[in-house]
């Protein structure tokens, strides 16, 4: 073994570099297949840009609001996580809960992934037209408030391109699922190009934190 670890000295930077996607269903591929959701296409997506060492983790749950996400943060980030896709707060709009109780869940998602030094891409969600224009005003404000007070990696609609342009218009008929609320493999494609060039950002701060901690 030994005679093999000094044959490959890049053994340990040939380690897959991980990033877990922290959703709801959106993230976890609602009534997809295996290979039609979000993590897979993304991953995908990034070995055709030639990103051939990543792994991107499944970690949606359909149903999940924000508090849902925080409950479950630190066994479904595991230690092998090197960064953190978080797309949380579509149930929340949905269910009309307090945005300052969304904001707050998500404050303290960021501030444990931040204790651990894992670089975040914060993947914002815009409340629906019906929640009413105060709402989402207030709703829609939380994402580029987090992002920016905390210097994150920043996408600001998960579902952009297939629900308009930052707009809350209806999701696109040939781009969801029969319930006309969940993207179909199309629309995560379609998703997963436009949210490309920002994971590709997260990598590379991925890459720099891996870089500092093997120096240490």
């Amino acid at each position: 073994m030994l005679c093999l670890l000094l044959a490959f000295p890049a053994f340990a930077a040939e380690k897959p570099l991980t990033i877990v996607a922290l959703g709801d269903s959106l993230t976890a591929g609602y009534l997809l297949g295996p290979d039609d959701g979000f993590a897979p296409q993304l991953e995908k997506a990034l070995r055709a840009r030639g990103h051939h060492n990543i792994v991107i983790v499944n970690g949606g749950v359909s149903g999940d609001t924000s508090s849902g996400g925080l409950s479950r943060l630190d066994w479904t980030v595991g230690p092998e996580a090197d960064a953190v896709i978080v797309e949380l707060g579509a149930n929340d709009a949905l269910r009309g809960i307090d945005p300052k109780l969304t904001r707050r869940n998500l404050e303290e998602i960021l501030k444990r992934l931040s204790g651990r030094h894992l670089p975040v891409l914060l993947a914002g969600m815009m409340a629906p037209p019906n929640m009413g224009a105060e709402y989402g005003k207030t709703f829609n404000a939380i994402y580029p408030r987090l992002a920016a007070e905390n210097h994150l990696v920043f996408y600001p609609f998960f579902l952009d391109g297939v629900a308009g342009e930052l707009s809350g218009k209806p999701l696109a008929a040939d781009l969801t699922l029969a319930d006309g609320m969940h993207p179909n493999a199309a629309g995560v494609a379609i998703m997963v190009a436009r949210i490309l060039p920002k994971v590709e950002t997260l990598i590379a701060e991925a890459q720099k934190a891996r870089e500092k901690r093997a120096q240490k």
